[in-house]
């Protein structure tokens, strides 16, 4: 069943009437053009809607529970996939997944957050939000992949890394900066794809890429708007105005030069049409590897870095 956000209900009402009309139709009516014609006026509301979305409106729809997750682009893109679990320190992290596959014919590490899609993988997953040992997990795929001179292709999407009790007294800060040196001193190429939340330390932990891409309705940030309120204005409910002084949309993102390219989603969201979303990041992901075929571990290296290295320069 879709869902709609609040500032979709114009469009939620006309979908409603023509699911109303749809079902007279079904019992013979004979209402053909005016479904048509509401199909048509909801398709227009939609894609104006979507034209000009606010940095709020695009938070939420970064946040919207059916947009394709880590398992789903998995399922679709990667082969022979084999997850591995465990950091071989403390034990297994179900929010932050990997294993090794073949893309397109191509052996593949791969590694991202996984949300869940109801209320029990939810739990299980922790919401995406990983703990120490999900990062470590990460570094010993990165090592692995490494050794065999495998590429790496990160999928990211998550709140934050959890600030949970236990997850500090485990090094929470420790494991996101290794992990993040892990992804800045690959031989092989890395690829990253932002494809909804993109906060904080715990994005970053594995989105130190040679190539940064980025849903267009995605947000990358340090911080989460709610909590930026919190602190700047002692006040949680100025989010909105946090989420448009924050700059944090993949357009912004863009300009900024930290990532590389924007993925363009169906109009109302990549969750509206999953398959079609997927697909798209199959042939950016096929690109951005191809761009960095020829590169031996010294310039694969020096690119990433130069990279990063840009990135401050420009925004100092």
């Amino acid at each position: 069943m879709r869902s709609y956000l609040d500032f979709e209900k114009p469009v939620a009402e006309l979908d409603s009437k023509v699911d109303e009309l749809r079902a007279l139709a079904a019992s013979g009516s004979d209402i053909g053009e005016e479904i048509l014609r509401l199909e048509d006026k909801a398709g227009q509301a939609l894609a104006e809607l979507y034209t000009n979305l606010t940095p709020w409106q695009k938070t939420l729809v970064a946040r919207h529970p059916q947009r394709p997750h880590f398992t789903d682009f998995v399922s679709a893109l990667i082969s022979e996939f084999t997850p591995l679990a465990g950091d071989r320190k403390f034990g297994e992290d179900e929010a932050l997944l990997g294993g090794f596959g073949r893309f397109r014919g191509e052996s593949i590490c791969v590694m991202g957050q996984e949300k869940g899609a109801s209320t029990d993988s939810r739990i299980k997953h922790n919401f995406g939000m990983a703990r120490p040992e999900g990062y470590r997990k990460a570094v010993r795929l990165m090592e692995m992949a490494e050794r065999f001179g495998i590429p790496v292709l990160s999928i990211v999407d998550s709140a934050g890394a959890y600030p949970g009790i236990g997850a500090e007294e485990r090094g929470q800060a420790e494991a996101i900066a290794r992990s993040t040196d892990a992804c800045l001193s690959l031989g092989v190429p890395n690829v990253a794809i932002v494809t909804g939340e993109g906060m904080s330390g715990g994005a970053i932990a594995i989105t130190t890429a040679n190539r940064v891409l980025m849903f267009e309705h995605a947000i990358y940030s340090v911080i989460s708007p709610e909590a930026a309120s919190s602190i700047l204005w002692r006040d949680g409910t100025k989010a909105q105005e946090a989420a448009t002084s924050m700059k944090i949309t993949a357009q912004d993102m863009l300009r900024f030069g930290v990532i590389d390219a924007i993925l363009k989603e169906p109009v109302g969201g990549a969750h509206r049409d999953s398959a079609a979303m997927i697909a798209t990041t199959g042939e950016a992901i096929a690109q951005a590897f191809i761009e960095l075929r020829n590169l031996d571990a010294d310039m694969i290296r020096q690119q990433r870095r130069q990279k990063f290295l840009d990135i401050g320069r420009k925004l100092s």
